[in-house]
């Protein structure tokens, strides 16, 4: 009989490029007994959502995230101590484009980890024994994808590829159908100015639409500016889990390129997405749903990964106006019909619309 197979995902920066890693999750998971991720503090939540998983760790990781902390050797050796203790078969490092697996390698090859596959440029020595490379600008799902096959791991048969997350959900207590409009964004470069969002929710309800201002506990002043009189403010009132519930009944959600973007593909809803290009929309934009792209995708910023704007006035998003999310609204509600349904099985189909761009 063969003895049960261990393995152990990692992926340590923010809980929307954990969300991108489904696929890759449920292929190793296909081929595995027990599936550890390994991931970071803002990714930890979304972890606990991908279908798959049977145990999240949370670590801090000193050379990805983006306010690390100090390297600590009594750190290193804890996590060193840990993953020996797991003593998984194998690992399957994931990391975006611009990352490094070889430092997190190092420190499960001297684990003992006698297996590591990731995506790498740089030489790795002895430290991988599946070297990934993969062509520019793939989808971040579909990149991720890619090295779980690299290491030998398909998704099962059916299995269409998409972003999803465990159900059933959290119960509601919004009718669907509304609109989610978040303001917040984790890198401020790609948040669209709260008084762009604060039109967009006037804007939205003169044309009918219910529309619910969605952001976390830090975010309550901005969501209660956002939503003025007009809007419902759920600023600070949704764990991810619930967050992710509210965005199944949502006709249409309108987000930057920030966490949210992706939990609402993981649940199958249409995306405005008003996207900055600090990054590629190649890679970045929501995956696998009816969407709309609103920014100028060649503005001088482009490419920068800027954290802060790069360019007087963040023009790239400024200018894009509130009609012009109306009208995007109501395009992609011409492509989902009916919006109210969000039953799993209609979340599926929508998931395989083609998508829009404006």
């Amino acid at each position: 009989m063969r003895a049960p197979r261990t393995v152990l995902v990692a992926r340590l920066d923010n809980a929307g490029d954990v969300l991108l890693q489904g696929p890759l999750v449920r292929a190793v998971a296909h081929g595995a007994d027990r599936v550890v991720l390994l991931a970071g503090p803002a990714g930890a939540a979304a972890a606990e959502l991908l279908p798959g998983v049977d145990e999240v760790w949370t670590w801090s990781c000193p050379w990805i995230l983006g306010d690390p902390p100090p390297v600590d050797a009594d750190d290193l050796a804890a996590l060193t101590d840990r993953v020996r203790a797991l003593a998984p078969d194998e690992a399957v490092v994931s990391t975006s484009f611009h990352q490094s697996p070889l430092p997190l390698a190092l420190v499960l090859r001297s684990a003992g980890v006698p297996r590591i596959s990731a995506i790498s440029v740089d030489y790795p020595g002895t430290l991988l024994d599946v070297r990934h490379r993969v062509e520019d600008d793939l989808p971040e799902p579909e990149r991720a994808l890619s090295l779980a096959r690299a290491a030998g791991f398909e998704l099962p048969a059916g299995d269409d590829g998409r972003l999803a997350v465990r159900r059933p959900l959290p119960p509601v207590a919004h009718r669907p159908g509304y609109v989610v409009l978040h303001p917040g964004a984790s890198v401020p470069a790609r948040a669209w100015p709260a008084r762009r969002c604060a039109e967009a929710v006037e804007a939205l309800a003169d044309a009918g639409h219910r529309v619910l201002v969605t952001g976390g506990p830090a975010e309550r002043e901005l969501t209660a500016l956002v939503a003025g009189d007009l809007g419902v403010d759920l600023g600070g009132a949704t764990s991810l889990a619930e967050m992710a519930a509210l965005l199944d009944g949502a006709a249409a959600v309108v987000v930057g390129n920030t966490g949210p973007a992706h939990l609402a593909a993981a649940v199958g809803t249409p995306v405005v997405s008003l996207f900055s290009p600090v990054v590629p929309a190649a890679r970045w934009a929501p995956y696998g749903v009816p969407s709309v792209l609103l920014g100028d995708q060649s503005a001088p910023c482009a490419g920068t990964r800027a954290r802060e704007c790069p360019v007087a006035g963040h023009p790239c998003l400024t200018e894009v106006t509130a009609s012009d999310v109306v009208a995007a609204v109501e395009k992609l509600l011409t492509v989902q019909q009916p919006a109210v349904d969000r039953t799993p099985a209609a979340a599926r189909e929508a998931a395989t619309s083609t998508q829009v761009r404006a």
